[in-house]
């Protein structure tokens, strides 16, 4: 790609793929020469003409802000001189593409290509066999981890192994708060991935497993069995027993050849830098757009991360009433965040602005486009399960753990997670971290998946979006990302209300 990248002609700013340093020069393609009247790190934006205080500065091709004195072509933009443009709800109007919009739901499930995967009863797909062991409430997880370290050793057959997801919640909550956790829980509980559940309570918490029911619904009662630690002279033999048959249940599935419409992926970023918008988070959004040419799910979230960014999202929505959930959506989740006395714009984190993101605008602009280019199909509230194919957009915070967790919830089977920085966690499903520079992928070998930052490097999208997607089918066939080989196993629950 060279030394920088002017990302939209439309823009005003570049972005330094090296270091610039002070007074060495640089060519853009209209002939112009422009010279850094001070050091750049990479990552960084430049301008390339000059700016006057309180004009617009301008990347992908849109507002990222405003700057808050003149700027001279060559110096760098960065929070000392740029502020964000975002204030407060807004009114929105629907002002979609028809004819693009027509033309991409024909594309969607036109193309074929299948995956080994676990099908369930109920018909759906699980792309592991694994033994969770759910606990209602954070009383019961060292239960849960001791129950976890004396079955593995009986792990067999076709199940991968027995984890537990961890969590502080199901006691003390309130209102929606609580709502939402038992949601969570259910949805874990239902999860494809897991060829078997053992439901941990201890008896006596708000959301125990009598009132966690109504939320399971149906269940297979060879495979969601439970425990009330309360009730069981020995809760952990009582467990190891419960747990060994859940084991021998599902150590007879097989993976069968599946059609990869049964695919269902979430999209997430953290960590991002100012690669993300360039390498990796476009690398996914033709991943997003791949799955859905083949009849598949991809699910969008980070609502706070789609501030600025919005309206491209509003006027991609198939029709009226998706433009209208997505708008109550975006400004419920501002509202939420006044209702808390909090600014809603206070993003990005200390890491985005280091790694080269100034406002929220700017980041944001980058993170939708982990959405591709096909139509929003439908908005989720958060805990909601999909069954609609294509793009779906769900409500949930931007923070890593929440977030993901919530894509697990709403039955992602795998999350793609995109970062400029690194990070090691996994969610309740398989979790590939996708680097956007081959720094951090080379560095960080042992946390990174897959590197997006060889676009960089002289590779083009479509050789690389062929070679992930070929991944992601492995991948649910069975083959172990990083974080699954350490071993690591995460959940967290979006905390809403009052405590107890």
């Amino acid at each position: 790609m060279g030394k920088f990248l002017q990302i939209n002609p439309e823009d005003n700013v570049i972005v330094c793929l090296d270091p610039l340093n002070k007074g060495e020069k640089i060519a853009l393609g209209d002939g112009r020469e422009i010279e850094a009247v001070e050091d750049v790190p990479a990552g960084h934006k430049m301008a390339i003409k000059d700016i006057a205080e309180g004009e617009n500065v301008v990347k992908y091709g849109y507002a990222i802000g405003h700057t808050t004195e003149a700027v001279e072509k060559g110096r760098w933009i960065h929070t000392h001189v740029l502020k964000t443009n975002l204030n407060g709800i807004l009114t929105y109007t629907y002002n979609p593409d028809t004819d693009d919009i027509e033309k991409k739901e024909s594309l969607m499930a036109t193309e074929k290509k299948t995956f080994k995967g676990f099908v369930r009863k109920n018909g759906k797909v699980g792309i592991r066999n694994e033994i969770w062991i759910i606990p209602t409430v954070g009383c019961v997880n060292n239960i849960a981890q001791a129950i976890v370290r004396e079955t593995n050793p009986d792990v067999k057959g076709s199940v991968d192994e027995v984890v537990t997801f961890t969590h502080n919640y199901g006691c003390s909550q309130t209102g929606d708060d609580q709502e939402h956790t038992r949601t969570i829980l259910a949805d874990l509980i239902n999860h494809p991935n897991a060829g078997g559940v053992l439901v941990l309570g201890l008896g006596c918490e708000n959301s125990n497993i009598d009132t966690l029911m109504p939320y399971i619904g149906e269940y297979d009662s060879d495979r969601v069995k439970f425990l009330v630690c309360q009730q069981s002279d020995d809760e952990i033999a009582d467990g190891i027993k419960l747990v060994k048959e859940l084991i021998e249940t599902a150590s007879h599935d097989e993976r069968e050849e599946v059609d990869a419409s049964n695919l269902v992926i979430g999209l997430k970023c953290g960590g991002s830098d100012g690669y993300s918008g360039i390498t990796a988070n476009p690398l996914v959004g033709r991943i997003s757009d791949t799955i859905v040419k083949h009849g598949g799910t991809s699910i969008l979230t980070e609502v706070p991360e789609m501030f600025g960014a919005e309206t491209i999202l509003m006027n991609r929505c198939k029709d009226e009433e998706t433009f209208e959930k997505t708008v109550s959506m975006i400004n419920g989740f501002k509202d939420y965040f006044t209702r808390q006395g909090e600014p809603i714009y206070e993003n990005p984190s200390p890491g985005n602005k280091a790694g080269g993101i100034t406002t929220l605008e700017d980041k944001s602009l980058g993170c939708t486009q982990k959405s591709g280019s096909f139509p929003v199909m439908n908005v989720m509230e958060y805990g909601e399960r999909t069954d609609v194919k294509g793009l779906n957009l769900l409500c949930a915070p931007g923070n890593d753990l929440c977030a993901a967790t919530a894509l697990a919830s709403s039955g992602a089977q795998i999350v793609l997670f995109t970062t400029g920085r690194g990070t090691p966690f996994a969610c309740p499903v398989p979790t590939m971290k996708i680097a956007s520079n081959p720094t951090i992928a080379q560095k960080k070998s042992n946390w990174i998946d897959f590197s997006a930052g060889r676009i960089l490097e002289g590779n083009t999208f479509e050789e690389l979006t062929e070679e992930l997607f070929d991944k992601i089918l492995r991948t649910a066939s069975g083959e172990k990302l990083k974080s699954e080989i350490a071993g690591y196993h995460d959940m967290a629950i979006w905390k809403q209300g009052v405590t107890l």
